[in-house]
């Protein structure tokens, strides 16, 4: 028999043997082409978007993506509108295990015009990024063509940016200094040569450590080739990250730059279930699926738990079953689901599986009647007025901004955020002089406060079917357009709906009144009053530009300073059928509200219906406005253009079929209504059969941009088709689209992406006081976001507008209808 102690002895060190394996565990290239070690990804050029902190050489440690960027740039932290390679032939050579990517710095464009920030450098400039496992670590490799020129010796340098919130108060070593990762960005900062202020380097030397303290952040970066040198990125741009660069050295070209990567790796990690679930909770009678989100190594097993927390106190079992391990594949996780459909005892409820217990949610026939749709309407929309002082009690959200709108853009100007303006202005407006009307209205559209003509018009059309769908009378917000005042939790006793409604149409209105056609857009014209952090009232002096006035003159009304928005227009017809959508049925929802706007707006949706245009271009907006004009005139004329496009509305009836269920009655046409619902039925057992590529039932394709905004706009449409249809579509994908958006999505921060809404919400959103990290109740993210290839990401961060940029023309105001079709389709 084995004396007791020795066994202990053996097994201990058996323990110790298989810890040191497994710490010793080299990284090696997976067949999706990056290189893994326990719970370390190193990505090598998957990702594109280095604009938006998504590019170049990242690390994903332990489940959280902690650095990013790996490439030459031309700066110690450049910002969003500086220059960035072009990223050419990717070759992975698994046999070898390299990734090998080449990248070019392109020749200036001299011929670019207008408004365009980014001062393209005259550098030609190729090289080679190779990435390779050695040991527990990875090398970074550059390699140039050529050295680089004399001029741009100590300008060009290899960069990889760290993540500053995962950071915030670690420990860094870096040549004999030391410190920690502050909250704020600290002094001190220099004038360069050009006269900019730029940060002064934390410390320089040949070898960084970072997180010392932490197994699961430790990271240690060694140059071999020249010193490393830190950065906090932060001070010269708000969103800049801390930053990590050596710089190229004179006269290299073959190793001219050399890292090597060591991230801590801990030996056997396996992300921690995620369960998710919505963050408000389950009407009784809708179908209820939590999922449960599991390492890739981790098949299941164990029993998941429902509970119902007790009115007197702690929670008692309802539900005790073994989750179902779904039958997919899907990003880099497994998923278990664990269906409670069956429960209806109205209360709070919790899940837990293994260690992990959600947050609490309802189960209630009035689950969304309260304190869900209301934050868009109460809050959001009023704080994305334009045109308006914006006051909550003691809180002035902003003041009353742009009162100086627009002036006529110049022709042939491109500016930075994609307007252009081409050769011809197609209008009788003089450039640079004030174009009338438009000095009123709209909403700032995203994070920044442009006015685009979609934007504008999808939210006016979600609002008018909002109001005509659910009767939604609410009035929480007093709107008073001659005192150009905003006054939230102020009741003024008119349904706040409609004064969205007819606030948007003001801007559209305003503008075809003023240019004769339907404007592009209306945005600043300096990159400076684009970059506004804080009140977005002093992104203008707010009087109107005067040319005869000095730079310091003012009257009462103009001034000789030219910061004015400027107004942009083009010929595009899908975008002009938005505009005639929603001055169509705006014409129909506010005849009793407002009827002389009303029958503005209506005729000028017939006369922009009248321009001519290629009738192929824009159909599926052509379609949609249409039907809409059908609906407020009852014309044969739009009969006839509906009737005449059978064919195409078939062949396209996943694009336009949500918008005909309410024109059926008015088209008199059996054999139309035959075809198209044929057709719908068609569609639909498609959507069903699309919906099982992943366990959450919507139509979730993964790139870059968080998907939420587009899988709302899938469940509005899902509504329409159903309340058309209801004989062939049922409501369930629509239900899963709300879900999708209350917390039940990818990744292991569950949050809803409606802020403000449910247990946990988003609460750093890229909006107007995105620089207080902070949130407008009722705005919707943009959501999870993809590291490709397989990795979701939504970090708690106000500064990635992919993952929690709120926006216009549907983003917020698309959950606000799912939430009371919800309230219908299950209450009806």
């Amino acid at each position: 028999m084995i004396n007791k102690h020795l066994a202990v002895l053996l097994l201990t060190l058996l323990m110790a043997g298989t810890s040191v394996s497994a710490q010793e565990t080299p990284f090696h290239l997976n067949d999706r082409e990056y290189f893994v070690r326990h719970g370390v990804n190193v990505m090598a050029f998957q990702d594109i978007y280095p604009e938006g902190h998504q590019s170049g050489v990242s690390i994903i440690q332990h489940g959280v993506r902690v650095a990013t960027g790996g490439d030459l740039r031309l700066e110690p932290t450049p910002g969003q509108w500086q220059p960035v390679p072009k990223q050419g032939e990717r070759t992975v050579d698994l046999e070898a295990q390299t990734i090998t990517t080449r990248l070019a710095y392109p020749d200036p464009d001299k011929d670019r015009k207008g408004f365009n920030p980014i001062v393209y450098p005259d550098l030609e400039m190729s090289y080679a990024v190779t990435v390779e496992p050695e040991g527990e670590a990875v090398r970074v490799t550059v390699d140039l063509d050529a050295p680089l020129p004399d001029d741009w010796v100590g300008k060009v340098g290899f960069n990889m940016e760290l993540f500053p919130p995962t950071y915030f108060g670690k420990s860094w070593y870096l040549g004999g200094s030391q410190g920690i990762f502050p909250l704020q960005a600290n002094g001190p900062v220099v004038r360069n040569e050009e006269g900019v202020a730029v940060p002064v380097a934390l410390a320089s030397g040949p070898k960084l450590t970072v997180a010392a303290e932490d197994e699961a952040l430790q990271l240690i970066i060694e140059s071999a080739t020249g010193d490393l040198e830190l950065y906090d990125g932060r001070n010269q741009h708000n969103n800049g990250w801390f930053v990590v660069r050596s710089l190229v050295p004179a006269g290299a070209t073959d190793d001219a730059i050399s890292w090597l990567l060591t991230p801590n790796a801990i030996p056997g990690w396996q992300s921690e279930p995620v369960i998710q679930v919505s963050q408000v909770g389950y009407h009784l009678d809708q179908k209820k699926v939590a999922l449960v989100e599991l390492d890739a190594q981790d098949m299941g097993g164990g029993t998941m738990r429902l509970l119902r927390l007790s009115e007197e106190g702690g929670a008692e079992e309802v539900q005790a079953t073994t989750p179902t391990l779904w039958d997919g594949s899907f990003l880099r996780y497994n998923y278990l689901q664990f269906d409670f459909s069956a429960v209806t005892d109205p209360g709070m409820y919790v899940l837990e599986y293994r260690d992990q217990r959600t947050h609490p949610f309802q189960i209630a026939a009035d689950v969304f009647q309260r304190h869900q749709w209301q934050p868009t309407l109460e809050y959001f929309l009023p704080v994305q007025m334009c045109h308006m002082r914006v006051e909550e009690q003691y809180r002035v959200w902003h003041g009353l901004c742009h009162a100086d709108d627009a002036l006529m853009a110049p022709a042939d100007t491109n500016h930075f955020d994609g307007y252009v303006q081409g050769p011809a202005l197609l209008t009788d407006r003089e450039t640079g002089k004030t174009v009338p009307r438009l000095d009123v209205g709209g909403w700032h559209d995203a994070g920044d406060d442009d006015l685009r003509i979609e934007s504008q018009a999808d939210e006016v059309f979600v609002l008018a079917t909002t109001y005509e769908q659910f009767g939604v009378d609410y009035d929480e917000t007093l709107i008073d357009q001659e005192r150009k005042l905003v006054q939230i939790h102020q009741p003024d006793g008119q349904p706040d709906l409609l004064q969205q409604v007819e606030h948007g149409i003001l801007n559209i209105l305003g503008g075809y009144q003023g240019l004769g056609r339907l404007y592009r857009g209306v945005i600043v014209p300096t990159l400076k009053q684009y970059v506004l952090l804080g009140d977005i009232t002093n992104s203008t002096d707010n009087l109107f530009y005067d040319p005869t006035l000095g730079p310091d003159e003012r009257t009462a009304t103009h001034s000789g300073v030219k910061d004015d928005r400027m107004v942009f227009t083009e010929e595009n017809p899908g975008r002009e059928y938005k505009g005639i959508a929603a001055l169509a049925i705006a014409g129909r929802v506010l005849a009793d509200y407002n009827p002389d706007l009303a029958q503005q707006s209506l005729a000028a949706a017939e006369e922009l219906w009248l321009h001519e245009r290629n009738p192929e271009q824009g159909f599926n907006q052509r379609i949609v406005a249409a039907v809409e004009l059908l609906l407020s005139t009852e014309k044969p004329m739009y009969r006839q253009v509906l009737l005449d496009a059978q064919d195409q509305i078939v062949e396209r009836i996943g694009a336009v079929g949500w918008a005909l269920g309410r024109a059926l009655p008015l088209m008199q046409d059996d054999g139309f209504e035959a075809a198209v619902r044929a057709a719908v039925a068609g569609h639909f057992a498609g959507v069903q059969e699309a919906q099982q590529a992943n366990p959450y039932g919507v139509p979730y394709r993964p790139f870059i941009w968080g998907a939420a905004w587009g899988i709302q706009r899938f469940g509005v449409e899902q509504y329409f088709l159903h309340h058309g249809f209801p004989d062939i579509v049922t409501p369930e994908y629509m239900l899963n689209a709300l879900n999708f958006v209350l917390g039940v999505h990818p990744g292991s921060n569950t949050v809803s992406f409606a802020s403000g809404v449910g247990a946990h919400s988003v609460t750093a959103g890229y909006g107007l006081n995105r620089a207080d990290w902070s949130y407008i109740p009722g705005g919707v993210a943009s959501g999870t976001a993809l590291i490709r290839p397989d990795f979701p990401e939504m970090k708690h961060f106000p500064y990635l507008w992919q993952q929690s940029e709120y926006v216009m023309g549907g983003g917020a105001t698309h959950y606000m209808f799912l939430v009371l079709a919800a309230e219908q389709v299950l209450n009806d």
